[in-house]
């Protein structure tokens, strides 16, 4: 062990001459030794990336399903606003199932986009760096799940918000809301409401899915047993040390 030390830091002192291009990546695959286990670099980060990948796939899985959002903790409620304006037509004619009726095509709307989602974020988290990556090792319980919503949250949105707009479209959700909302206007002495539920449908739909990956992640972290690859059992055993 102390020998495989001693060739790899003499690698690096060997092209200490040499451009610092060549030597940063000589220092990148150092190799970082416990008891058992040698990691590199690249071992953390791809241990690391892994990680988020599977919590990432399992969580869209989950919540891409029928009722995956409707029927579970994650339910897409209405905002304030919104339950301002159903409360008001519940005694409207056309209307009095405003509440039921939009939050299912919300729901719906967000189970549907969820589909879409593990792509969207298997990209974003690629730029990960060596420092990161054993910063997030080492952190906290969650180091990772933090990480990712820091670094990717208002690049997700925008790429995710567009999905959510279509699938409310395939539901028919933005339409029937907008006419709910023309009705609740022209109710007098009211004061206006903003039919846009757009935000709020892609803000709660990302919320579920962070969490699901903080689940998975603590999951890795704890059980021994979720560390289904061998490179997760290999990075991970650093962190039990």
């Amino acid at each position: 062990m102390i020998k495989k030390i001693a060739l790899a830091f003499g690698a690096v002192l060997t092209f200490s001459a040499c451009d610092p291009a060549v030597l940063q990546q000589a220092i990148d695959t150092v190799v970082y030794t416990g008891s058992a286990t040698e990691l590199t670099n690249q071992n953390v980060a791809d241990g690391l990336k892994q990680a988020l990948e599977i919590g990432i796939t399992e969580g869209a899985q989950t919540l891409s399903a029928t009722d995956g959002y409707y029927k579970s903790a994650y339910k897409i409620l209405l905002p304030e606003e919104a339950q301002k304006v159903a409360d008001k037509l519940r005694n409207v004619p056309g209307f009095t199932k405003v509440e039921e009726t939009i939050l299912e095509k919300v729901n719906r709307g967000a189970e549907d986009a969820a589909k879409k989602a593990a792509p969207i974020f298997k990209q974003a988290i690629m730029s990960m760096s060596f420092g990161d990556a054993w910063d997030i090792l080492m952190g906290d319980k969650d180091a990772a799940t933090k990480y990712l919503r820091r670094v990717t949250y208002n690049s997700l949105y925008k790429e995710f918000n567009p999905v959510i707009i279509e699938s409310l479209d395939k539901f028919n959700a933005r339409t029937y809301w907008s006419s709910a909302v023309d009705k609740y206007n022209k109710i007098p002495f009211v004061e206006k409401a903003n039919p846009d539920l757009d935000d709020h449908v892609t803000r709660e739909a990302l919320a579920g899915l962070f969490d699901m990956v903080e689940k998975k992640e603590l999951d890795i972290r704890e059980n021994v047993a979720s560390r289904t690859t061998d490179l997760l059992k290999k990075v991970f055993a650093r962190q039990d040390k």
